[in-house]
């Protein structure tokens, strides 16, 4: 049986878990800020934890569950990982380079049952939820890489909208966003931390309750259920109208700006018309408190129905929402010159290993 990732407790879970296996509880600490803020990658590493704490944890835990199985580099500075888990499941993590900071994609399912008819992360079903620990693992991973590069350089920000749906994995979710956030490691700040979902109206609203004041940006990509239903086939189950009552929920709870995610596809949702239509959508009452960010489509093979958008399309449908009081983004793009769409590099490779093997 595989030994279970030290990253994936928090620290009152690592005490407490000390506790109950003889050690003293003050231990977490010392233990912490090796993981966390000496990076070690080996128990026998954290020279200030006595050795038989070592050996208790080293006997139940390990500090990798993945390794690198490829990496791209673009030329903007973004780095694409392909990691393979010790099932054998291949996930994606994206490093970004902004002008505010380091930012990294992290996925939370093998695979997703979410089923957008535009996005490569959903080519493959779900076989299983990530753990906490293989969440915060990809963070880890990538801080390694920068350690590696010698240039002092720290991941400062954390968007999980990589494979899957956050918050059909939304215990392990917040444990991991718990564990990243935690001052006294890698204290990365909750403001900085956006969690995107495809509308899970019962869990908005648990996100709204939480703990976790993170941010949330939610995707939408159409301005109707007519449309939004051809796009996405979750909107049958939870239409505009519940997604509306969730956020409204959210927005009451929180005091909150959210994001509204509009991917924007040539001739389907891209006309000013269907600007108009958002803008109406979002209404007078929520329109301080949330901002659309367009985004720009990667072509995906497998959904060559789908083109991007003219530029002078993006250009009118913003400036729909502009004359309309909407706030409105559009999400500057990175990775193009490699597999830029989300899932793509891994099902890509996960083609190549079924030709490679005769499947």
């Amino acid at each position: 049986m595989n030994k279970e990732s030290i990253y994936g407790l928090t620290i009152d879970r690592l005490a407490e878990w000390l506790e109950n296996n003889g050690e003293k509880r003050s231990r977490a600490l010392p233990v912490w800020e090796n993981l966390y803020r000496k990076r070690v990658t080996d128990f026998a590493a954290m020279a200030d934890v006595n050795e038989a704490c070592r050996e208790l944890l080293a006997e139940r835990f390990v500090l990798s569950t993945m390794e690198e199985h490829t990496k791209q580099e673009s030329a903007d500075g973004t780095v694409k990982f392909l990691f393979r888990l010790q099932d054998g499941n291949l996930i994606e993590t994206v490093l970004m380079r902004h002008k505010f900071g380091l930012s990294v994609c992290v996925t939370t399912q093998v695979g997703c049952n979410i089923g957008c008819s535009f996005c490569a992360s959903g080519l493959l079903a779900k076989s299983r939820d990530l753990s906490a620990g293989e969440i915060v693992e990809q963070i880890m991973k990538v801080q390694l890489h920068l350690d590696g590069e010698g240039r002092g350089e720290k991941v400062s920000h954390i968007v999980v909208m990589g494979i899957g749906e956050p918050f059909d994995n939304y215990d392990n979710m917040a444990d991991f966003i718990r564990i990243v956030k935690d001052h006294k490691g890698l204290a990365i700040g909750p403001r900085h931390i956006t969690v995107s979902t495809s509308g899970l109206a019962g869990k908005i609203r648990e996100f709204a309750d939480s703990d976790l004041q993170t941010n949330l940006a939610i995707s939408l990509h159409a301005p109707n259920n007519e449309l939004r239903t051809r796009i996405m086939k979750i909107n049958r189950a939870i239409p505009i109208e519940k997604l509306l009552e969730a956020i409204d929920y959210y927005l009451e709870r929180t005091n909150r700006r959210l994001t509204l995610e509009y991917i924007l596809l040539k001739d389907v949702n891209d006309q000013v018309e269907h600007a108009q239509e958002l803008a109406e959508l979002i209404g007078e009452t929520r329109k301080p408190l949330v901002n659309v960010n367009l985004i720009p489509y990667n072509p995906v093979d497998e959904h060559s129905q789908y083109q991007r958008s003219e530029q002078e399309s993006i250009r009118a449908f913003y400036d729909a929402l502009k004359k309309r009081g909407v706030s409105v983004s559009v999400r500057l793009e990175h990775g193009t010159d490699i597999d830029a769409a989300c899932g793509q590099l891994r099902s890509k490779q996960i083609r190549r290993e079924k030709v490679a093997s005769g499947g």
